[in-house]
């Protein structure tokens, strides 16, 4: 099995080739106790909707953020 290494603010973070960011979300979730549904989430600086998470690959070196909404005026 192969793998790729994706840099995130909770450090680097090795996962199979061809996985997600919905993967990676799940991996945080257990690992980190990062609540997937409380975060929106960027690769390399895009925004990536809830919507797209599990067909959006990632790639080696992809650098993901994760951050939660802020609202207020």
């Amino acid at each position: 099995m192969s793998f790729i290494t994706v840099h995130t603010d909770q450090g680097a973070q090795q996962l199979p080739t061809g996985s997600t960011v919905a993967d990676l979300l799940a991996h945080l979730h257990q690992s980190h106790r990062l609540d997937d549904n409380a975060v929106a989430t960027a690769v390399n600086g895009e925004f990536v909707p809830r919507s797209e998470r599990a067909q959006h690959a990632l790639h080696d070196g992809d650098a993901v953020l994760c951050f939660t909404a802020i609202t207020g005026g």
